[in-house]
C-alpha cells in the first residue's frame, strides 16, 4: 500500500478504487457505480465479491460466517453491525451466509457459527468462533487490527 493512497474494494460493484491518504474514506464514492464505499454496515459477500474483498483491500476485512437458522447468528449480528459503524473505513466488515456460500465455508473449514475471521492483505489474521458481545469484540478487533481504531467508542 502507498503511503499516499489505499486502495478500497467498492461493498456494490466490487470495483477497486484508489483513496487518498488526506481524504476522509467515509465520504469516498466509487468511481464506478457511485455509491459510498463505506456504509456503516456490513455487507453481503459472494465467493467472487469475498475474493475480491480480501485480495484487493488495503484495509483489513472482518468477516461473520453466519445462517439465518442460527440463534447465536442472529444475537451476533447487532453487535457485527455495531462494530461495523465504529470501525469503518479502517476496516472492512463483510457477512457470509454459510448456507448460500458451503464453497466458502467448507475452503475455510468453518465448524461453527457465528465464527468470525480477520483477513489482511489475502492472509487469515486470527479466526474467533462464538457469539461475543459489543466490547469483547472491540477488545479482539484491536488486539489483531492494532492500526483500526474505532471512530466512536
Amino acid at each position: 500500500m502507498s503511503k499516499d493512497a489505499r486502495h478500497i474494494v467498492c461493498p456494490h460493484c466490487t470495483s477497486t478504487n484508489r483513496i487518498p491518504a488526506g481524504r476522509d474514506a467515509r465520504q469516498a464514492k466509487c468511481g464506478h457505480c457511485r455509491q459510498h464505499l463505506f456504509t456503516g454496515h456490513p455487507m453481503p459477500a459472494s465467493a467472487g465479491s469475498f475474493a475480491t474483498h480480501i485480495q484487493r483491500n488495503d484495509i483489513p476485512v472482518v468477516v461473520d460466517f453466519w445462517a439465518a437458522w442460527c440463534g447465536p447468528c442472529k444475537a451476533m449480528a447487532p453487535v457485527f453491525e455495531r462494530a461495523a459503524g465504529e470501525f469503518e473505513p479502517e476496516l472492512r466488515f463483510l457477512k457470509v451466509d454459510t448456507e448460500a456460500e458451503a464453497e466458502l465455508s467448507a475452503r475455510y473449514n468453518i465448524r461453527s457459527i457465528p465464527t468470525l475471521m480477520l483477513f489482511h492483505r489475502g492472509n487469515v489474521v486470527a479466526q474467533r468462533a462464538g457469539a461475543v458481545g459489543v466490547e469483547a469484540l472491540r477488545d479482539w478487533l484491536r488486539q489483531h487490527a492494532p492500526s483500526a481504531a474505532p471512530a466512536a467508542s
